[in-house]
C-alpha cells in the first residue's frame, strides 16, 4: 500500500512539475544530433575493419537493438553496396537465464544465412551486465559457428559487469549506479531519438 501511495505522489508531481522532474532527475547523454553523429562513426569504424563486409553479417539482438541495428544498416546503405549487407535479427528469449523467471516478450529471429566461418558483428543498444550478450553468443550456434565475434553497443555501462564481456565498438562509456536506469528512445517507437540517465 506504502508502494502504492508513494508511485502516485510521484506520477501527480510529475504530471504538475515536468520542468523539474526533467532538470533534477533525467540527465541527457545523448540528444538527437549527438546520436545521429555518433551512429554515423560507428559505422565507418565498423567499415575500417570490415572493408565492404566481405564475409562479414550483422545482427541486432531483439527487442530494443533493432532500433541500433536498422539505423547503422541505413547508414552502411549509403557507404557500401547494399546487396554487399547481410542483415539479420536474434530474439534470445529462451537463451536468457532468467527465462524461467518471470513472463518475456517473444520476437522474431530472422538469420536468413548461414553463419558458418564468418565475422558476426552482434549489434545492442546497452550493454550492462553482459548477460544479454551471453544469451545471444549461445543463440548464434543455433546458425553455425562463427569465424569471430564482435559486439557494438550504442552505450556501454561500464559499473555492475557481471560477466566478462567487452564491446568492440562503443558509441558512448558511461559510468552508473545499479539504482540508475538508462534509457534509449527511438524514433520509430518513441517519438524521438535521445538517450538518457534516471
Amino acid at each position: 500500500m506504502g508502494r502504492l501511495f508513494f508511485a502516485y505522489l510521484f506520477f501527480v508531481w510529475y504530471d504538475r512539475f515536468p520542468y523539474f522532474y526533467k532538470k533534477y532527475f533525467l540527465k541527457t547523454i545523448l540528444n538527437e544530433q549527438q546520436l545521429e553523429i555518433t551512429i554515423q562513426r560507428l559505422t565507418h569504424q565498423l567499415l575500417e575493419n570490415h572493408l565492404d563486409l566481405e564475409n562479414t553479417v550483422l545482427i541486432g539482438i531483439q527487442p530494443r537493438g533493432i532500433y541500433f541495428s536498422d539505423r547503422i544498416v541505413q547508414q552502411l546503405k549509403s557507404q557500401v553496396n547494399p546487396a554487399s549487407i547481410r542483415y539479420g535479427k536474434l530474439d534470445i528469449t529462451f537463451y536468457r537465464d532468467d527465462v524461467r523467471t518471470g513472463l518475456h516478450e517473444l520476437n522474431q529471429t530472422d538469420i536468413p544465412f548461414s553463419i558458418e566461418n564468418t565475422n558476426v558483428v552482434l549489434i545492442d543498444d546497452v550493454l550492462w551486465t553482459g548477460r544479454t550478450i551471453r544469451a545471444a553468443l549461445d543463440a548464434l550456434l543455433d546458425f553455425g559457428r562463427p569465424a569471430k565475434v564482435e559486439l557494438c553497443v550504442l552505450i556501454d555501462r561500464r559499473f555492475s559487469r557481471q560477466l566478462p564481456i567487452q564491446s568492440d565498438y562503443t558509441g558512448k562509456s558511461i559510468d552508473s549506479i545499479i539504482t540508475q536506469k538508462v534509457k534509449v528512445y527511438w524514433k520509430e517507437k518513441d517519438g524521438k531519438d535521445e538517450v538518457t540517465l534516471l
